[in-house]
């Protein structure tokens, strides 16, 4: 006989549903912890890309038009050289009609401290706010582009001021 029933125990005894119930409510809360601890880091890791993102100073911002953003982290200095990439995060969908319109701007732009000038290097537009969703365009610029001056008092005069530590 591969098994023996106990007479000496009441069946009813040894398979209580009080009994398991107990055993499984004190566990729930040992569950529940663990779950929260398995569950917690999806939700930190599914934090949007644009937590790095810092505003410029409001007086180079457009306030109902746009919103820049600088990403410190992708600040490169090569002597007199700064690069840097920025957002552009639209107030209003950007574009002509439906299939390219866009409501965010990533550019990677290069700045000459020295000259007090800059020029773009990759412009890319996204669907989404601060660079989320589809990609819609990308363009790219020649490293041996055109060099524009940086105006007074304009938004590309505090991202200089950013980029060559003016402020």
């Amino acid at each position: 006989m591969p098994f023996s029933l106990r007479p000496d125990l009441p069946f009813h005894r040894r398979c209580s549903v009080t009994d398991s119930a107990s055993i499984y409510l004190k566990m729930l809360p040992a569950y529940l912890w663990g779950f929260l601890v398995l569950i917690t880091p999806v939700f930190l890791c599914s934090v949007p890309a644009y937590a790095e993102w810092v505003a410029i100073k409001k007086e180079y911002q457009s306030p109902g038009l746009l919103t820049v953003y600088i990403d410190s982290a992708t600040i490169r200095r090569e002597g007199n050289l700064v690069t840097m990439m920025t957002l552009t995060d639209w107030e209003w969908m950007q574009g002509n009609r439906s299939p390219s319109r866009f409501h965010s701007t990533r550019i990677k732009k290069q700045f000459d401290c020295a000259d007090k000038r800059f020029r773009l290097l990759v412009i890319t537009d996204f669907y989404g706010r601060m660079g989320t969703g589809r990609r819609m365009t990308e363009t790219l610029y020649d490293s041996d582009g055109d060099w524009i001056p940086v105006e007074t008092e304009s938004l590309n005069q505090g991202l200089w001021d950013v980029a060559c530590g003016k402020q």
